[in-house]
């Protein structure tokens, strides 16, 4: 196992590596220091002098890959790829173009995001699992028919219908939560409350069908029958049997998606004023800052390489018969 983790730890990065390299490669095809100069100082008709004094400012003024004027290890050392992106390797993020502290945001906005992406994660993959394990305990049933009925409207509706229709009823009509905000101690509460319960409703349609699909695989296998032969209640066959045996699937996406809670939603942190990753990063794209989304595209790839190789772990906590050599 442990020979296994270090040679995935390996391959993350090699992959680490090269999302940095295509990252930097399209960053810079897109715009060039230029174009990212006219873009922050405003407006096209931006005299010469006023870009290649920007440029200066940001660092940007240095030749991408090699430097021909300098010797030695300078010619690589003084470019711009590896003063800006080089550094990302030891997740040193640098300043934005903004001239902010990124890793500081990011440490500062990092807690809003898990206050809303916690919750969330865990109070919808109970929802779903419950709600597909209710359809299959009440299967070939109206109330399974209606159950499936309900999940395909679900999930064809838009997350966005959700956080609208939900900021119109709880804080409009009702007046029960605010639109939107954020603030520290109990009083996190009755900001979170809305996004969490938006959220759940807007994964429970997808994720409910699909696990409903896996216990229904699961349901016809010879294990069941033998355990209803023995004698066993069909709640006892779900939650110890059918639940344990389905958890592999359930795993690769769940063990996978917990490093990513780090990295907010773009859509929720947005609408509801949360300041965290998410609305961090939306924010930086707006701005056209690239360094803090190139930042940002690198910590999302090395948090998904590591959910990668943690749910590559949980499948022997469970299931005995999977190792790894």
């Amino acid at each position: 196992m442990i020979a296994y983790v270090v040679r995935r730890l390996l391959y993350g990065v090699l992959i680490l590596l090269g999302v940095n390299l295509i990252s930097f490669i399209l960053f810079f095809a897109v715009n060039t220091p230029d174009d990212m100069a006219r873009l922050s100082i405003g407006g096209q008709r931006v005299s010469a002098d006023a870009i290649e004094k920007w440029k200066v400012q940001h660092g940007y003024d240095k030749p991408l890959f090699v430097n021909a004027s300098k010797g030695g290890t300078e010619r690589y050392t003084d470019t711009i790829f590896y003063q800006r992106s080089v550094s990302l390797l030891i997740f040193d993020f640098g300043d934005s173009d903004g001239g902010r502290d990124i890793n500081r945001e990011i440490s500062e906005r990092m807690g809003p995001s898990l206050a809303l992406a916690v919750p969330t994660f865990f109070l919808g993959l109970i929802a779903s699992i419950v709600f597909a394990l209710t359809l299959i305990f009440f299967r070939t049933t109206r109330l399974d028919f209606w159950g499936v009925v309900i999940c395909v409207v679900m999930l064809s509706i838009s997350s966005l219908f959700y956080i609208i229709a939900g900021q119109w009823l709880f804080s409009k009509m009702l007046r029960l939560v605010p639109y939107s905000g954020f603030s520290g101690g109990v009083d996190v509460v009755k900001f979170l409350a809305l996004p969490v319960i938006v959220a759940v409703c807007a994964r429970l349609g997808p994720e409910a069908r699909f696990y409903r699909s896996l216990f229904l695989e699961e349901i016809g296998k010879d294990y069941v029958r033998t355990a209803r032969a023995k004698g066993l209640g069909e709640h006892v066959i779900l939650f110890r049997h059918v639940l344990r045996n389905a958890m592999l699937p359930i795993l690769t996406g769940t063990v996978s998606a917990l490093p990513l809670l780090f990295m907010g939603s773009l859509i929720a942190e947005s609408f509801f004023g949360i300041p965290g990753l998410g609305s961090f990063t939306l924010d930086a794209i707006n701005a056209q800052d690239f360094a803090i989304v190139r930042a940002m595209v690198f910590l999302g790839s090395a948090l998904y390489v590591v959910g990668l190789i943690l749910a590559d772990v949980s499948y022997t906590l469970a299931d005995p018969r999977v190792r790894f050599d």
